[in-house]
């Protein structure tokens, strides 16, 4: 029970949630879910229910929830955001540079005329 503690009090911390919102939104105390953080208390099918749900997944993958797997699956999604905005920073270099030569462009022709 403490593996299935650990991974519910991770996915707390992943959804920015304190004990007292969760335990709030699973109608027990607040004593009653750290205990289930921590693996002291047992928790029953339709309370493993009712946190699967919580955390919008089902019972299966709450309980085969693999940290590591998350992670890679972040490090993945965070590789390619970073391509996008590397991407869009190239861009955003490209138009500065066709509005300084627009600039000077307009700049010149004023000094000329």
């Amino acid at each position: 029970m403490k593996t299935l503690g650990k991974k519910i009090r991770l996915l707390r911390h992943q959804k920015g949630w304190s004990q007292e919102e969760v335990a709030k939104r699973l109608d027990i105390s607040i004593p009653a879910f750290s205990k289930i953080e921590t693996g002291i208390t047992d928790i029953n099918l339709s309370r493993l229910e009712q946190i699967s749900a919580l955390f919008e997944m089902s019972v299966v993958q709450l309980l085969t929830y693999n940290e590591v797997e998350e992670d890679q699956k972040i490090a993945s999604e965070l590789e390619s955001v970073n391509r996008k905005l590397m991407d869009r920073e190239t861009e955003v270099i490209d138009l500065q540079k066709k509005v300084i030569e627009l600039f000077e462009e307009l700049r010149h022709k004023k000094v000329t005329a």
